[in-house]
């Protein structure tokens, strides 16, 4: 039950969105092993005029950037999946917006099973409930 904010500095098209959308939700659920069918994807574009990298307008340099921002159950991964990951998902952009930024980021953070869930029930509230089935 993934939560993944985007925001892309690149001239925004609907075909750059859906690449996004579609390599993110099935990296998620090859990589992190999670539900495709309950992975939501919020995509927004930024002009370079508004995103700096080192003090300097993204603008003024030849790169495209990226920032996401990945919310899952925290335990349910381990540390070499997520920095698998971190891996793809770098690639993916850059295959799809050409030459990144190096400080392009992911940000993976693990939430409370108790803090967070999907249709009025938590995380936490579905383990206990399965493990009593």
């Amino acid at each position: 039950m993934p939560y993944l904010n985007v925001k892309i500095c690149a001239p925004q098209s609907a075909e750059t969105t859906n690449k996004v959308a579609t390599f993110l939700t099935k990296l998620t659920a090859d990589v992190l092993h999670k539900k495709k069918e309950l992975t939501s994807v919020a995509i927004e574009y930024m002009p370079a005029q508004q995103w700096f990298i080192g003090g300097s307008l993204l603008s003024e340099q030849n790169t495209k950037t990226f920032y996401l921002d990945i919310k899952v159950t925290e335990g349910t991964n381990t540390k070499n999946e997520k920095a698998d990951y971190i891996k793809k998902v770098f690639a993916e952009f850059e295959a799809v917006l050409g030459r990144l930024d190096p400080a392009s980021y992911i940000v993976i953070h693990e939430v409370r099973a108790d803090s967070w869930g999907y249709a009025g029930e938590s995380q936490e509230f579905r383990h206990i409930k399965g493990k009593s089935l």
